[in-house]
C-alpha cells in the first residue's frame, strides 16, 4: 500500500504527516492527548483500501512533529498550524476526523476555513467548558513534584501509562508494549515536564469557544460507554447545544473507552465509511 512520511513547515516548525493511499477523497486524522500519528495505525489503511486518502497529523509538540519551547501549543494555534499544513498539501476540501482534544482542533479548523471541511468526525470530543477535562485533571493531580522527581528517570510512564489503560474498556487492548509505544515521544528526564506542557495547553480562549457555535455541516459525534446501561443522551444533547447550527449525527456504542481507534478500528472505520458515503 502507498505510504509516505512528510514534514510540512507551519511556521512555527514542521508537521509530521503520515499519508496512505494517494488517489481518493482526503480524510484527515487528528489524534488526542497523549497519544500521536500512531493512534491512526489500524484505521489509515482500511480507509485507503475503501479508496480514501488518510492523512494522520502529528499536532505540535506531539508524536515526529517539532516541539520548540517558544511555541504555542493551545489548541487554537494547533488548528491553525493544521490548516497551514493543509494549505501546503493543497487539499481544498477534506473530512476531518478528531479524538478527543483532537476533535475540538478539528472543529476550530473548520469554524475558521468552512469551505475546507466537507464534513466532521468528532470522538469522545472533550466538553469545552469543562477542559481540559476529568482524565487530564487526574494526570496532573498526580504530577506532585515529589514524585516527579522520585520518577524522573522514568519520564512521563507514572503520569501517562495510568491515563492510557484507563481510555480503554478493554484493557487487553493496551498492553505493555503499546503502552511503551506511546510513551516513547516523552521519554528521558524531561518527558514528564513536556506532558504536563501540553496538558496545560488544552485550553480555548473565550472567543475560540464562541466560534465553535458557528460550525455548520454534517458533524458526527460517537460517543462510547464502557456498561451497557450507560445513559449517553445526555452527552449527545450537550454537543446539540454546542453546535447548533450543525447537523449532528449520534453513534452510540458499548462497550468502548475514549480511545476509540484502539477499541474498535474495525467499527470505527465502517461507521466513517458509511457517513462519508
Amino acid at each position: 500500500m502507498y505510504t509516505e512520511h512528510l514534514r510540512i513547515p507551519v511556521g512555527a516548525g514542521s508537521l509530521h504527516v503520515e499519508r496512505v493511499g494517494r488517489a481518493g477523497p482526503a480524510v484527515v486524522l487528528l489524534h488526542g492527548f497523549g497519544s500521536c500519528s500512531f493512534l491512526w495505525r489500524a484505521v489509515a489503511p482500511r480507509l485507503a483500501d475503501a479508496g480514501y486518502t488518510a492523512l494522520s497529523i502529528d499536532l505540535m509538540g506531539h508524536g515526529e512533529s517539532d516541539r520548540s519551547l517558544d511555541v504555542s501549543y493551545g489548541l487554537g494555534a494547533q488548528a491553525e498550524y493544521v490548516e497551514r499544513a493543509l494549505t501546503a498539501l493543497r487539499l481544498a476540501q477534506v473530512t476531518l476526523v478528531g479524538q478527543d482534544m483532537g476533535a475540538l482542533v478539528a472543529l476550530l479548523v473548520a469554524a475558521q476555513r468552512p469551505e475546507r471541511a466537507a464534513r466532521l468526525a468528532l470522538l469522545e470530543p472533550l466538553d469545552p467548558d469543562d477542559l481540559p477535562g476529568p482524565a487530564i485533571r487526574s494526570l496532573q493531580r498526580t504530577s506532585a513534584l515529589s514524585a516527579l522527581t522520585a520518577n524522573a528517570l522514568f519520564g512521563a510512564r507514572p503520569l501517562l501509562e495510568p491515563y492510557l489503560r484507563d481510555a480503554v474498556a478493554d484493557r487487553d487492548h493496551m498492553p505493555d508494549l503499546l503502552v511503551a509505544r506511546y510513551l516513547a515521544p516523552f521519554v528521558g528526564s524531561s518527558g514528564a515536564a513536556q506532558l504536563l506542557q501540553r496538558a496545560s495547553a488544552v485550553i480555548l480562549s473565550d472567543d475560540e469557544r464562541q466560534r465553535l457555535g458557528d460550525v455548520r455541516g454534517d458533524v458526527l459525534l460517537w460517543t462510547g460507554a464502557r456498561e451497557a446501561d450507560d445513559d449517553l443522551a445526555p452527552r449527545i444533547e450537550r454537543w446539540r447545544g454546542v453546535l447548533p447550527l450543525a447537523s449532528v449525527r449520534p453513534i452510540a456504542v458499548r462497550p468502548c473507552g475514549t480511545l476509540v481507534a484502539e477499541d474498535a478500528p474495525a467499527a470505527l472505520v465502517s461507521a466513517l465509511l458509511a457517513w462519508i458515503a
